[in-house]
């Protein structure tokens, strides 16, 4: 039997007439009809809002104005197509479209997701960006075993080396080194004792009483992981209204200038332990360079804002478009069971 979903509202006459021409078509054209009341469910008004009454039927939409010509035509043309389906043998056919409208515990977790994904997101954010601020605590507090977890598990994750990280609890923020060139800051070897050029020892480093205890997060991905959250609180706080920023933005503001920043800070690094004159051609375009914590802060942020922005108003496009299906799905199911 043919699925029909007629959109509509209240006190609308032509919701009323489409409806009184579906029930009169019923017998010439047996269908199954659900009536969705578009008010109060913000992604049907915009989906529909304008176009009212609406009747889907299969893979055809019938949109205002129509008359009961055009209607018997899209049922004609949902019925023969159904009946081409059967008649060619698709064995998998009738299961596909019994499971296409049985209700599964896989999309009552996909409405439920639709509805709250981005509290999963925000959440999800909120603890990884939460848990490495809170291995230094614990470490002050003398828990070393939740604080030794953080920092093992978030090693797999970022670099940690103590020059480019935050300290909280000490006599400095930052530990820098000298060739960041930051005056009124202790370097990370005058403050530890330790080179600043081994890097194991720098990322091993995590802090005493005198200098402070290290974030288990590098000073550039707290900013992108504290700029994704910040986005995704405003983007909840505007009801999911904003638009997604266009590609290219996201590529200039958020892309290149945190590429130029890490970029030419690694490469310049790893053209250093290289000698002779082929090298050496390219490290003078390459020249040993430290960013600063602002550079990293700064580029980090933007390309956490401008990446949550591009990203998260598409997962919304998405989302609106499962709570649609989910919609018809759930109605012509209540049909189904009161019956």
């Amino acid at each position: 039997m043919l699925k029909v979903t007629l959109f509509g509202r209240k006190e609308c006459h032509l919701c009323d007439e489409a409806e009184t021409a579906l029930r009169a078509l019923q017998d010439r054209f047996p269908h199954e009809l659900v009536i969705v009341d578009i008010d109060g469910s913000p992604e049907l008004e915009a989906a529909y809002g304008v176009a009212i009454p609406v009747v889907e039927v299969g893979p055809y939409t019938l949109k205002a104005p129509f008359d009961g010509r055009d209607l018997a035509m899209t049922l004609g043309a949902a019925r023969d197509r159904e009946k081409q389906l059967e008649s060619i043998g698709d064995r998998g056919y009738q299961k596909r479209l019994e499971r296409g409208w049985r209700i599964s515990g896989a999309d009552r977790f996909a409405w439920w997701f639709s509805e709250r994904y981005m509290l999963v997101f925000n959440l999800f954010v909120l603890i990884y960006v939460g848990l490495p601020v809170l291995a230094p605590v614990f470490l002050r507090a003398g828990i070393e075993t939740p604080a030794n977890v953080i920092y093992w598990a978030y090693s797999g994750l970022c670099h940690q080396l103590s020059y480019r990280s935050f300290f909280i609890y000490g006599e400095q923020p930052i530990y820098p080194r000298a060739a960041a060139g930051l005056e009124g800051y202790q370097t990370f070897e005058e403050a530890t004792g330790l080179d600043e050029d081994a890097l194991i020892p720098a990322r091993r480093f995590r802090g005493d009483e005198q200098v402070g205890y290290k974030i288990a997060l590098c000073q550039r991905d707290l900013a992108i992981y504290g700029a994704i959250l910040l986005f995704g609180l405003l983007f909840v706080a505007t009801g999911k209204r904003i638009k997604a920023l266009p590609w290219w933005i996201w590529a200039l503001v958020g892309l290149i200038p945190i590429g130029l920043d890490g970029g030419t800070q690694l490469v310049g690094v790893f053209l250093s332990v290289f000698e002779g004159p082929f090298w050496q051609t390219f490290a003078q375009f390459f020249p040993l360079r430290e960013s600063t914590p602002f550079l990293r802060l700064l580029t980090g942020f933007l390309f956490g804002f401008t990446t949550a922005w591009f990203g998260y108003p598409l997962v919304e496009e998405t989302m609106v478009e499962t709570r649609l299906m989910l919609t018809k799905k759930f109605a012509h199911s209540n049909v189904k069971r009161e019956s």
